[in-house]
Formats: structure tokens, sequence, C-alpha cells
């Protein structure tokens, strides 16, 4: 059974950062995406030497993955108010990297991420 689970979500304040973690379980994928919501965060391709961001985090927000343990990470640093949301870990196992969210067959719960001012 496929699992993805996520972990490190919280209420912080605006410049704090946050490590968000997705335990993934049952398959292995090649492709691995954040989303706030619906909203596209971040994605990785297979050994995590492509990645992708939203313009909206460009320099503040690291995704990254380790094969070995089967989990990926997002770091998130300077988070702003705007960023509060629901994270959602994704993944593919299409080749390469994709903003699209049709495109992420398998999806966590979610863990919610608040910043306040």
């Amino acid at each position: 059974q496929v699992q993805l689970v996520e972990s490190g979500g919280g209420s912080v304040q605006a410049g704090d950062s946050l490590r968000l973690s997705c335990a993934v379980s049952g398959r292995s994928f090649n492709a691995y995406a954040w989303f706030r919501q619906r909203e596209f965060v971040a994605s990785t391709s297979w050994g995590g030497a492509s990645t992708d961001y939203a313009d909206s985090v460009k320099g503040r927000f690291t995704i990254s993955r380790d094969n070995a343990s089967n989990t990926v990470y997002l770091q998130m640093n300077s988070l702003k108010p705007e960023d509060t949301g629901v994270f959602y870990c994704s993944a593919s196992r299409r080749i390469g990297r994709f903003t699209r969210l049709d495109l992420y067959g398998s999806w966590g719960q979610g863990t919610q991420v608040t910043v306040s001012s």
C-alpha cells in the first residue's frame, strides 16, 4: 500500500523556518512535489539534481530527497504570512519534474503551516 505521510508543520512567526518531511512507503517514485492547497510550491526529479520552484518561494524554500530513506523534504526559510496553508506531498512515477497537480497520482494527508506576522 502506497503511503505518503507529511510531518513538520506548525505555527511560527514571520521570518522563522520550518522543515517539512514526507515519508514515502509502498513503492518507489520518480518525481516528487509539494503543493500548498492546490498551488504548486516545489518539485524534484529522481536523484534530486533537478528542481523547480514557484516564483513566490524561490530563494527561500529548498526541496530535497533522500532516496535511501524514501523521504522528501521542504526546507522553508524566511516564512511569510502568505505561506500559510496546508502543504501536501505528492509523487509521480513519470520521469522528470512537473508543476501540474494532475500529473501526481499519489498524495499525503497534508500538514498545516501557519505563519503569523
